[in-house]
């Protein structure tokens, strides 16, 4: 595949030498010299020195054969403004990597629309929501996010003691806009029916609002919901922490941030509604000790040094702390920890750098739809409806949907939801569905 990267910084870089390394055709642009000089010589790539907004630089990097383009500059400006550029000129599919500023104000402005730009992303959100899996949904399989983050998938086991046992699906009330789109039991996997019946042992994937699929989910397993929520230890009040205090504080989490800037720790408590604050440095065994640490259920570690996040987690594991988390970035360090960090508390290591690669490796594709995930013998499939398809201007409810097919979320501009039977679909809304390998042509026939 022909793909274009507009910035050789720390998540441009590792995307530029791990594509490469997959055999696609790579040019990147940077305007730093000395970076671009050291970047050619790691990888075989075309290396432009220059400005991604411009035209000329651009055509100098071979847009007119590119099929992806990547803007992944630390420059909001730049990014936008590049990846416009790059739409107008008939790039197919173009991503853009934002500021999390901004995309916590996508829920005001359609900035995907308004530039035109397929997809655009933080690496910082990023990294927030795969350190929020493991506190939030410590009883799933897996936590997916779907639809800009507004929708979840989550694979969960059902309880023997749960009274979803015996009744098919059609008999019972499950919250509002969740859906129940695979059954795997053993080797089987069913895209099920309203007459489905669960079965003690059955690892289900569901979908829904983070919220909904927290009672969805309590459902299944029988549990009672928790009176509150894990208490959590933050280590570092930048981006990567204010992120995870964010989502942390929507489930009712117990958190705290230590932050040893003080004009960043009262701009923080200013913004954070249920969060304590500490101005304090936590690479001080004695400002842990004071906090009383090890009385967290989670201590995470999202400073910008390396080095630090992880000698604060083993100081917090040392005092008490059972589980750990820490960002690392460089993507191979981060592995390294991941692999073996649970001797010594570290339950996870998370790398911006992989959890941006991750993202996009989804739309290396020259298919027109995105696999979002592979389940068993069928996919998460995300597509966007065609006008004058058999879906464009139907409800759901009026369209002959194959056997294994489920849809379990419906983007119209800024707003998303598991959609209904009376949800109607139209020309350039996204759609997630759960597919079975069988139905995946039967199902794109609809919708394009």
């Amino acid at each position: 595949m022909n793909i274009v990267i507009v910035g050789a910084g720390e998540i441009g870089r590792h995307l530029a030498i791990d594509l490469s390394r997959r055999g696609h055709t790579i040019s990147v642009i940077e305007h730093d010299g000395h970076r671009a000089v050291e970047l050619e010589r790691e990888i075989e790539a075309k290396v432009v020195v220059g400005d991604g907004c411009s035209v000329n630089t651009l055509a100098e990097a071979g847009i007119a054969d590119c099929e992806l383009f990547l803007t992944l500059t630390s420059e909001n400006t730049v990014n936008l403004m590049s990846a416009s550029i790059a739409k107008s000129l008939g790039v197919q599919r173009v991503i853009s990597r934002v500021h999390p500023g901004l995309q916590r104000e996508e829920w005001l402005f359609d900035f995907r629309g308004h530039f035109n730009i397929d997809h655009i992303f933080s690496s910082e959100r990023l990294s927030a929501i795969e350190l929020a899996k493991f506190i939030r949904n410590p009883d799933s399989l897996v936590v997916e996010e779907i639809a800009r983050g507004k929708i979840e998938l989550q694979q969960v086991l059902v309880s023997a003691k749960s009274e979803t046992l015996g009744k098919p699906l059609k008999e019972i009330k499950f919250p509002g806009r969740t859906r129940i789109a695979l059954v795997s039991r053993g080797d089987k996997h069913e895209v099920p029916t309203a007459e489905t019946v669960l079965e003690a042992g059955d690892i289900v994937t569901i979908f829904g609002g983070p919220r909904k699929l927290r009672q969805l989910v309590e459902t299944l397993q029988k549990e009672a919901a928790k009176k509150e929520g894990p208490n959590v230890v933050i280590f570092g009040g930048g981006e990567y922490g204010f992120a995870l205090a964010q989502m942390l504080e929507s489930w009712s989490c117990r958190v705290r941030i230590f932050e040893k800037d003080v004009d960043l720790a009262n701009e923080l408590a200013d913004k954070l509604s249920n969060t304590t604050v500490i101005n304090a440095d936590a690479t001080s065994v004695a400002e842990l000790e004071e906090e009383q640490i090890g009385d967290a259920d989670f201590f995470v570690a999202t400073s910008g040094s390396d080095e630090d996040n992880v000698m604060t987690c083993l100081q917090a594991n040392s005092l008490g702390t059972a589980n750990c988390l820490t960002l690392i970035h460089r993507a191979d360090y981060a592995k390294a920890i991941s692999g073996s960090g649970r001797h010594f508390g570290v339950v996870a290591a998370v790398s911006p750098r992989e959890a941006s690669r991750k993202e996009i490796s989804r739309f290396i594709t020259s298919d027109k739809f995105h696999v979002v995930r592979k389940l068993g013998h069928g996919m998460v499939i995300e597509t966007q409806v065609n006008a004058g398809s058999k879906a464009d201007g139907k409800k759901v409810a009026d369209i002959k949907w194959p056997e294994g097919c489920v849809l379990v979320g419906l983007l119209k501009g800024l707003q998303a939801i598991v959609p209904t039977a009376d949800d109607v679909l139209a020309k350039g809304d996204q759609v997630f569905a759960v597919v079975a390998n069988k139905a995946e042509k039967k199902f794109l026939k609809i919708v394009h």
